[in-house]
């Protein structure tokens, strides 16, 4: 169990390493900004492992392992993962180039978590969050294009190089969700061994074993100093993560999503995402600078919000119930 446990690492870190350098590669050689790379191919490839797991435990009806997956990885991608990237690396951006994501990303929080107020998600509620989904696949088209025409000097590309690269892309892919699987499915058993509930394990174990391959794509993007590729991961695999994963997960599920569980994730884990999400970008986007004390606070946040969700698992805060 620890030894697949440790091969799911392995599969994940050299997977996100090997994505990392293909999708720079395709940055360059397109003219495409590594931001709109980061926030579309690699934002996918990375969002597949939690896309993969929520949809699983939906149909196998364990709703409240499929939405604290799903949330749980947002609040770990913004709280830890780019708070990491805040911290050890800080840069100024072009705020032309987050604005519009930034806003889409915590439309969608804020969407979701009105739409839970009632204790339920269901599925024609998640129209307007598709709409979100829809906008962000169509700003990046447009983006792409409009910067893909600005004249560069550029790598021009080889069949060899295409080639090693597109390979770089399969297999980091298939690195990432492997490895994702062997970690989540062995990540699981380990914590339950140690007595920790479902509803624990879905928003700390599985949400943070999920969001692994952005960990190592931003860990990697620091390292290869592109920034710019990390946050634009993390933004894009937030929205995707918000605006398809409980949409998905509502129609496998028959329409709804409901139960007590999911009383925590629309009254304690949706608002935590706004929060830190909020914290990470708004900011950002007023002085045009991500700031050290930002990933800092985050950090802080997150630990806060770990040790809140243990007290309410443990039974040492009373939650609220929704009267029908």
């Amino acid at each position: 169990m620890y030894f697949l446990f440790a091969v799911g690492i392995l599969f994940i870190v050299k997977g996100g390493d090997m994505f990392v350098d293909g999708a720079a590669w395709i940055a360059d050689a397109s003219g495409i900004p590594k931001f709109i790379v980061g926030a579309t191919i690699v934002s996918f490839a990375t969002t597949l492992p939690e896309m993969i797991v929520s949809s699983i435990a939906a149909y196998q009806g364990k709703l409240s392992m499929a939405c604290g997956n799903a949330i749980g990885s947002v609040t770990a991608n913004i709280a830890l993962i780019m708070a990491i990237s805040i911290l050890f690396m800080p840069i100024a951006i072009n705020r032309k180039s987050y604005i519009a994501k930034s806003c889409l990303m915590l439309g969608a929080i804020m969407f979701l978590f009105l739409f839970s107020l009632d204790g339920d998600l269901k599925l024609f509620e998640c129209l307007p969050i598709l709409i979100i989904f829809a906008l962000f696949i169509a700003e990046n088209i447009m983006s792409a294009k409009k910067e893909s025409k600005v004249s560069e000097e550029r790598e021009k590309p080889t069949p060899k190089g295409v080639a090693k690269n597109v390979a770089f892309l399969l297999v980091g892919i298939c690195g990432i969700v492997i490895g994702s699987r062997l970690l989540v499915n062995y990540g699981s058993e380990i914590a339950r061994s140690l007595g920790v509930s479902e509803a624990v394990i879905s928003l700390t174990a599985i949400a943070i074993g999920t969001s692994l391959p952005e960990l190592v794509t931003t860990v990697s993007a620091v390292i290869k100093k592109l920034p710019s590729l990390s946050l634009g991961n993390i933004i894009g695999a937030n929205i995707i993560d918000m605006t398809l994963i409980l949409p998905i997960c509502a129609l496998i599920s028959g329409g709804t999503i409901t139960g007590g569980d999911f009383l925590q994730t629309a009254y304690v884990d949706l608002p935590m995402s706004f929060i830190v999400g909020a914290l990470a970008l708004v900011p950002a986007l007023i002085s045009g600078k991500f700031r050290r004390w930002q990933g800092a606070a985050m950090i802080a946040l997150y630990a806060g919000y770990l040790a809140l969700i243990f007290l309410i698992d443990s039974g040492n805060i009373a939650f609220l119930t929704v009267n029908a």
